[in-house]
């Protein structure tokens, strides 16, 4: 599923053509879709084809298309604070972006039928808190991944404000999965071949709108145990902050809104990657009639313009050839400075302090 979009040479050209087609929408979905790189979610042999529109299924290591990933994250109409459950979590790469938008007071759950996709996605999650330069633009809601089937969830499990499924869901499951879900909560799932938002209006009353037609493998049903029993998954509760995580929270808070102006000076909104240096296209103009008036006469010829193929076509071949040499295979922008990592080192505190504050980062 998907193709929806142009493939993108690297991730910010990706949400480019995701924001270009209407796919990405809101300020927020695109700010969490460009602090995560696509690829790093992709074994190393696969990675050409991390910023295609397509799905990526490797054993059972699965991504969806991107274009299935923003409509869902746009449908889910997310806010900080909120709790959110994902049903099949897989790579974790939709839970992190979610987790950028939650904020440190939220709940991010993750329920995966498959150990080795858990440790692949925890092993993602840590690469990306120890040395990606887009976690210290955000205040992060970790994600916390269970094993099991999602259709053995205990019956006694809170209940959430945020919900996805990233399997096909059939008809007789509905009512299971929306009642996971809060009063005035979204739950968005493949249901019958429509990737579906549900929204719960009441105890008893809900809101649906399909959204596309999807493609999604089915939900795999759970097995008996132990004697017929059926083995329940019981979800973490809620996360509960130690003081010294408020105390971090409130810090770094606190340093962003001194360096924000100074950051944004520098690097616009700092989520943006800096451009690659690109060919310049030289288009061919038009040659162009120009009417002459002479005192009562009108004179029709044609007057050299800059624009005019004729003058400028050497010139425009001559610039075309500068641009291309000033591309260097290879060479590198400089990477975007961390502010806040700076004015943290810079702070007259203990080296461990300080190393606290950054979540003890690799950078």
């Amino acid at each position: 599923m998907g193709g929806a979009v142009s493939a993108g040479e690297d991730n910010d050209e990706l949400i480019d053509n995701l924001k270009d087609a209407q796919y990405i929408r809101t300020d927020l979905v695109e700010q969490a879709f460009r602090a995560i790189d696509r690829a790093d979610y992709y074994l190393e042999e696969f990675k050409d084809n991390a910023y295609k529109d397509l799905a990526w299924k490797h054993g059972n290591i699965h991504l969806s298309a991107p274009c299935i990933y923003s409509e869902v994250m746009e449908a889910l109409d997310l806010q900080p604070g909120l709790s959110f459950l994902n049903l099949g979590s897989g790579t974790g790469y939709l839970s992190t972006m979610v987790g950028l938008i939650l904020g440190p007071f939220g709940t991010n759950h993750g329920v995966e039928l498959h150990g080795d996709v858990i440790e692949y996605a925890k092993q993602k999650l840590d690469l990306f808190v120890r040395t990606s330069d887009s976690f210290d633009k955000f205040e992060f809601c970790e994600p916390t991944f269970v094993a099991g089937n999602c259709l053995d969830i205990s019956s006694d499990c809170c209940l959430y404000d945020r919900i996805y499924c990233g399997a096909g869901v059939q008809k007789d499951h509905e009512d299971y999965m929306k009642n996971l879900l809060k009063v005035g909560g979204i739950l968005v799932m493949p249901l019958e071949e429509k990737l579906t938002k549900i929204t719960r209006t009441g105890t008893s009353s809900w809101e649906t709108k399909k959204i596309l037609a999807v493609s999604f493998a089915p939900l795999i049903q759970p097995s008996k145990v132990d004697c017929g029993r059926i083995k329940t998954v019981q979800l973490p509760p809620a996360n509960v902050r130690t003081l010294q995580d408020l105390a971090r929270i409130s810090i770094r808070g606190t340093i962003k809104k001194l360096i924000q102006p100074e950051s944004k000076g520098k690097t616009g909104n700092g989520l943006k990657n800096p451009p690659r240096f690109k060919r310049r296209r030289v288009r061919r103009r038009r040659r162009l009639e120009t009417i002459v008036f002479l005192d009562k006469e009108v004179i029709a010829s044609r007057i050299p313009h800059p624009f005019d193929d004729n003058n400028n076509f050497e010139d425009g071949e001559e610039e075309r050839r500068e641009e291309e040499e000033k591309v260097v295979p290879g060479v590198k922008p400089d990477p975007p400075v961390n502010h806040l990592r700076e004015k943290i080192l810079c702070l007259p505190l203990p080296d461990p302090l300080k190393y606290y504050l950054l979540y003890y980062r690799e950078k």
